[in-house]
């Protein structure tokens, strides 16, 4: 049974929504009929329908939604996505989401929180108002938009102007005092449709965070509406896995120390819910670094690795130790080949050309088989030859990419393992 049903409304929404639960490791299907719905259903882990309405008529609208989430089944989350500009019908096609949902389970306390923003897109929901690279929905172009203007910068307005729902706000210094504040909120709140500010993805991730804890201690069942990347973020947060286990676990070996690494790595924090254990550059100690990453197994972290802490400044006229860099080196590499014989994990990152090298060697491996680029300078593959044959590898230049570099080779690598444990793509038959 899939565990997310996401409802689009047109087909590059629908295939760009499918690949954002792709790089959580779901697998993914974007299909347009209903009776490619009850094809798929159980065969996916996110079902997500193309009703291709965006410029039908609000009641048509409602009719092909409503068709679409009855013959998908009881999918643990369902997501009404929208357009990033909120063009289209979405009032009424949430109500046609909720409509379903109340009839099939007439006791549950059903909520929508509507999160249109998308960060990575320039769009962010600020005191209400929906915002495209800053400017507000109706001095934008989709305010002329000759198919389906858009009348109201307020999301709520939107809402209101097509579903029977109550809609209250969530502001954006609720959002950022983090996930209790929003909970309690969300708690006080009495709007069956919460509109929530986000102008980054940590936002998303906070609200996300609150959700699943009020889905556990108040029962609410949970309709996400958003233009994508809140919907995925609900879903790893409310633990929906693949169908037949656990997502694979990634590690990664970083050795850079600048300013440009870290603010990657604190990134994959935000996004992955990275676990990071430090390794002192004065006395690197592969043991102590081996405990941090079995704790954060522990506790559930899919997502690991360790790092170098930044060196303390030196004093003036103090000379380097020419030794520090091959021990830190091989303290890497041991931990490396330590963790992946303990951890298991189905996918290894190396940042740094080094680093890559001696993580390499450690493990006994001939090479890397090249298999694609994920961004200049980043390649993905497998090693080849050696104990750890065929294990998912990605590397990564230590002062390569922008903010999200690392975040984009972790997430790679997660999708490629899922593809790798779940087998042959599906086929029609």
């Amino acid at each position: 049974m899939a565990q997310v049903l996401v409802i689009a409304d047109d087909l590059t929404g629908s295939n760009a929504t499918g690949a954002l639960y792709a790089r959580l490791g779901l697998r993914a299907v974007t299909v347009g009929a209903l009776t490619q719905v009850e094809r798929y259903a159980d065969r996916v882990d996110v079902l997500v329908m193309n009703t291709a309405s965006r410029h039908w008529s609000p009641d048509r609208a409602h009719a092909a939604v409503r068709a679409a989430a009855e013959a998908a089944g009881d999918a643990p989350l369902i997501v009404k996505r929208v357009d990033t500009t909120l063009r289209g019908n979405p009032g009424s096609e949430l109500d046609a989401v909720v409509d379903v949902l109340a009839a099939r389970e007439p006791a549950a306390r059903i909520r929508t929180l509507a999160v249109p923003a998308f960060p990575d897109a320039g769009r962010s929901t600020v005191g209400g108002l929906h915002l495209v690279d800053g400017v507000p929905l109706t001095r934008t172009a989709v305010a002329r938009d000759p198919f389906d203007p858009v009348r109201h910068s307020r999301v709520a307005a939107v809402l209101g102007a097509q579903s029977r729902r109550s809609t209250g706000e969530l502001a954006l210094d609720v959002v950022e005092r983090g996930p209790d504040a929003v909970a309690t909120a969300l708690r006080a709140s009495q709007a069956e449709t919460v509109v929530c500010d986000a102008t980054e993805n940590a936002h998303l991730r906070t609200v996300a965070a609150a959700a699943a804890r009020l889905a556990v201690e108040d029962r609410i069942r949970w309709v996400a509406l958003d233009s994508g990347p809140f919907g995925a973020a609900l879903a790893g947060e409310l633990g929906l896995r693949p169908e037949g286990g656990a997502p694979a676990r990634i590690l990664a070996v970083v050795g850079s120390v600048t300013d440009r690494t870290r603010t990657q790595l604190a990134r994959t924090e935000t996004a992955l819910g990275a676990r990071w254990a430090e390794l002192d550059p004065a006395a690197p100690d592969p043991g102590a670094a081996l405990a941090e990453l079995r704790a954060a197994v522990g506790e559930g972290a899919t997502v690991l690795g360790v790092r170098v802490a930044p060196a303390p400044l030196t004093t003036a006229g103090s000379a380097p130790d020419p030794g520090a860099a091959a021990r830190i080196l091989h303290a890497l590499a041991e931990i490396a080949r330590r963790a992946v014989v303990e951890l298991c994990p189905g996918g290894l990152y190396a940042s740094g050309g080094d680093v890559a090298t001696a993580v390499t060697s450690a493990l006994g491996a001939d090479g890397f088989a090249i298999e694609t680029e994920v961004l200049p300078l980043a390649i993905a593959g497998h090693l080849v030859g050696g104990a750890h044959d065929g294990l998912l590898f990605a590397t990564k230049g230590g002062l390569i990419g922008g903010p999200d570099a690392a975040r984009d080779c972790l997430e790679h690598l997660r999708a490629a393992c899922t593809r790798h444990t779940l087998g042959p793509t599906l086929s029609t038959t």
